[in-house]
């Protein structure tokens, strides 16, 4: 024993020596590159803001998007810092989800300027047709390298497909499984229980033109919501409840103030394409969300029904981008919630 124990003490230092030396290689020359090919910028772009920023504002693309006949190009969190004393920076980037910022917050350093941190809560990310993206293997890529581990544990992690990488044919599979199988919250009386049969009748020819050919164009937008928004929010199963859940932790254990930013979806629409049967869905997810949360001490800022259906830049789709008038609106309700 005292041998092993010996050659333990002359063998740790030198595999300690080792690895240190292998990372700060790794860091020198391959690091940064690696980042930007997999795209995982945002580490960077936080540690640069976070000493000259009182709030970080965490973003998808909801953020910064605008519509090409704006006069005003400012995204919602720029508007917030010019309307806020206080200094307000974002750390945003298109298609990304409460992974990621989750990944992100913690790696806020101890002696970190911000003191506040707003997330946004894009109740569209917690649908299958999310969680089942086929950019998401892209985004899981991305997520370990804003793990914080020491740089080539990640790179190791990432030789070795350590992280969700499955195909688009499995993502697919699980996606169509969701829409079959998952029962709605829906009255009895409601003929369609899964999305699957709800979206089938509703391709069946429900809108019709003048000349009574099928109005493709609006069956496909009101397919389209349907199988967005149509979803029962399992909180011990759903992967962005865990994020968020963690999220409140781990602000809670950085002592920062945590606000999240109910984004605002276009209920307008939703209820004069498919009906008040998708509307009350999407409100049972609203109101379990801010409950939720509430419950664990987080600023809520309830922004769902805050933009009207005309403000929205894309009219053939269903996201969370707004035009100028739109994204004022959300910077104003925010504003509320940092005085």
């Amino acid at each position: 024993m005292k041998k092993l124990f010996y050659k333990l003490c002359i063998l740790l230092p030198v595999f300690v020596f080792c690895l240190l030396t292998t990372n700060y290689c790794y860091v020198k020359y391959y690091y940064w590159s690696n980042a930007e090919a997999i795209d995982a910028k945002l580490l960077f772009t936080q540690d640069s803001l976070e000493n000259c920023s009182d709030v970080l504002y965490y973003a998808e693309s909801s953020n910064a998007t605008a519509a090409n006949n704006d006069t005003c190009l400012q995204s919602i969190s720029q508007m917030i810092d010019s309307l806020s004393p206080l200094k307000v920076n974002s750390v945003d980037h298109g298609a990304i989800h409460a992974r990621t910022f989750l990944q992100l917050i913690k790696n806020l350093k101890s002696d970190s300027k911000v003191k506040t941190i707003i997330v946004t809560l894009n109740s569209r990310s917690f649908g299958s047709p999310w969680i089942n993206s086929h950019l998401e293997t892209n985004i899981a890529q991305a997520n370990v390298m804003y793990e914080p581990n020491l740089p080539i544990f990640k790179r190791i992690k990432l030789s070795f497909n350590g992280y969700d990488n499955k195909s688009i044919q499995l993502r697919d599979q699980d996606l169509e499984k969701d829409w079959s199988s998952v029962k709605l919250n829906v009255p009895e009386s409601f003929p369609y229980k899964t999305v699957r049969q709800w979206d089938n009748a509703m391709a069946n020819g429900t809108y019709l033109l003048p000349n009574g050919e099928w109005d493709m164009p609006k069956i496909t937008l009101a397919c389209h919501y349907i199988k967005t928004y149509a979803f029962p929010i399992d909180v011990n199963t759903n992967p962005r409840i865990q994020d968020f859940d963690e999220i409140v932790s781990i602000a809670k254990q950085k002592n920062l103030k945590l606000i999240f930013h109910l984004l605002a979806e276009n209920m307008q629409y939703a209820d004069s394409l498919v009906g008040k049967e998708l509307v009350n869905i999407m409100h049972q997810n609203k109101q379990l969300l801010i409950e939720r949360y509430h419950k664990h001490g987080v600023t809520v800022v309830n922004s769902f029904e805050l933009v009207n259906g005309l403000d929205f830049i894309d009219q053939n789709w269903t996201t969370e981008h707004y035009n100028q008038t739109g994204r004022l609106a959300l910077a104003e309700n925010v504003l509320k919630y940092l005085k």
